[in-house]
């Protein structure tokens, strides 16, 4: 089976105008580059929260969970590319803050190029923009290798909040609670909790909450799958309860989610 294509995108274009798309704990199926080039935020990464901002280059293997929250006037683009590609990208999520005036005009330029290529629609567009993706890669692995870029030592707080945030991007949709993962963990649900606070700024159910509210949004905009089956999907033990869990954190029912984001 083919892999799906390299897309190139904005941020705006990223999100459609839906803020929640970046903004809660989620993961992707394919691995990103997201290169900020105007604003701050902050990000989630690697069970971690930390601030974000201009010349920011942020790897993010598939099935990572992350989010990203921007300023109205942040810009930057994105690289969406396929997992089981070829290509070599970085094994684990990384942050870089880059300084260095010729490794951010290489990344600008390959990026842009790169958009050029996707908005054209010229024959072999999808060849051209997979010889860009490698050159990323290279000028990834490059600035990874940097000293100034060697990540900084996680304490016991940070591995934990780690340690869940994976199991969270692996089985939210298992109708787990938050003390069943502190079990899988070896922990208590009070330490757990505690763990990612310090961590994240989010308790460890703020997470795993976000992580399957994002998939419900999801679902209900981008599918026509009925809501009871959604609902099933995500281990909710039947549509009432689910249309209350969305009316808790929306303020709307499934439907209501539906229509709005389709009118």
């Amino acid at each position: 089976m083919s892999l799906p294509p390299v897309q190139i995108s904005t941020l705006a274009q990223l999100t459609g105008g839906q803020d929640w798309k970046l903004s809660l704990a989620h993961d992707r199926p394919a691995h990103m580059l997201i290169w900020l080039t105007r604003g701050q935020g902050r990000l989630l990464l690697n069970g971690t929260r930390r601030g974000v901002g201009t010349h920011n280059a942020l790897s993010i293997p598939a099935h990572t969970l992350f989010s990203l929250e921007m300023g109205r006037q942040s810009m930057g683009l994105a690289a969406v590319i396929p997992d089981g590609t070829d290509v070599r990208l970085p094994d684990g999520p990384r942050q870089l803050r880059m300084r260095d005036v010729t490794a951010i005009n290489e990344l600008t330029g390959l990026l842009e190029a790169a958009q050029r290529e996707a908005n054209t629609g010229r024959a072999l567009s999808q060849d051209a923009l997979d010889a860009h993706v490698l050159l990323m890669s290279v000028w990834l692995r490059r600035q990874i290798a940097e000293p100034e870029h060697l990540p900084q030592p996680m304490n016991a707080a940070a591995r934990l909040s780690a340690a869940f945030c994976k199991r969270v991007a692996a089985h939210h949709a298992q109708g787990l609670t938050m003390a069943d993962h502190a079990a899988a963990l070896n922990v208590t649900a009070t330490h757990l909790t505690r763990a990612c606070k310090a961590a994240t700024g989010r308790t460890a159910a703020d997470l795993l909450t976000e992580r399957v509210l994002h998939a419900a949004r999801s679902a209900l905009i981008e599918t026509d799958v009925a809501i009871q089956d959604i609902a099933r999907h995500l281990g909710f033990g039947s549509a009432a309860y689910f249309t209350r869990f969305m009316q808790q954190h929306t303020a709307s029912t499934p439907t209501a989610l539906r229509k709005s984001a389709r009118g």
